[in-house]
């Protein structure tokens, strides 16, 4: 596997109130692409971050219709996954891939 399809398996970090407060649980979050499954994600995260993974929760956002000013958008969908890592080990988002 080279370098290009590692960092193809994740798209961005999701930073929520929600996020930041698992994180001290030593689990992180990304979004992925719709066809990233457990292994690929298993895989690619641990070579590019050298961490451990335990675990992994993916978790498929439908698309929907929202009302704003009158005018009603369509939200698209997108699957997030959420990362457990070993105990100790951590990622740190600020510093960039």
């Amino acid at each position: 596997m080279n370098k290009v399809n590692l960092y193809d398996k994740i798209i961005v970090p999701v930073v929520t109130e929600k996020s930041t407060n698992i994180s001290e649980l030593n689990k992180i979050v990304f979004k992925v692409p719709k066809k990233a499954n457990k292994k690929n994600l298993v895989t690619s995260i641990e070579k590019i971050f050298k961490v451990n993974v335990v675990k992994i929760n993916i978790i498929n956002k439908k698309s929907r219709i929202k009302n704003t000013r009158g005018k009603k958008i369509k939200i698209k969908g997108y699957k997030k996954a959420i990362i457990t890592l070993k105990k100790g080990q951590n990622i740190d988002l600020t510093t960039g891939i």
